[in-house]
């Protein structure tokens, strides 16, 4: 199994906590895992090597492809990951999303956006991996504390 990066690790190790669940969605032979943490929760040096903006008003999305075509634990896949974020007011934030790969192997993609305390957003994530005819879509929501 290809070792994980440091932001990988991180960035699931945060997931096991309360303030941000792991979530996944199954697509056939794709599995999409993706959770959003608050960015000030990422180490200062993690942070610095991949230009991640550390505050407790600003949120990181992280999106994994992963194909499971060969069984677990799947290999990560690279997409074309579109992401948007909308208020309960209506507001709407495009995501902008960045692909990181990693020389161990692994292969994710983040954004960042600015939070408030409170702020319940709606994500729609449009995932298009080469070779399939249509984007894999999913939505789910996150509420954030800053305070």
């Amino acid at each position: 199994m290809k070792r994980l990066s440091y932001i990988t690790a991180v960035v699931l190790m945060f997931a096991c906590t309360p303030l941000a669940a792991q979530q996944s969605q199954d697509f056939g032979n794709y599995t999409i895992h993706y959770n959003v943490i608050n960015a000030n929760l990422i180490p200062a040096q993690v942070a610095q090597g991949y230009g991640i903006k550390r505050s407790s008003s600003r949120a990181l999305v992280n999106i994994t492809v992963m194909d499971m075509s060969g069984g677990e634990p799947g290999e990560p896949v690279q997409a074309k990951i579109v992401t948007q974020a909308i208020n309960l007011s209506g507001q709407r934030r495009d995501v902008e999303m960045r692909e990181i790969s990693e020389p161990e192997g692994g292969l994710y993609y983040i954004g960042e956006m600015p939070i408030h305390n409170m702020e319940n957003y709606n994500f729609k994530v449009s995932a298009l991996v080469p070779g399939e005819a249509k984007p894999f879509n999913l939505e789910f929501r996150q509420q954030f504390y800053t305070e």
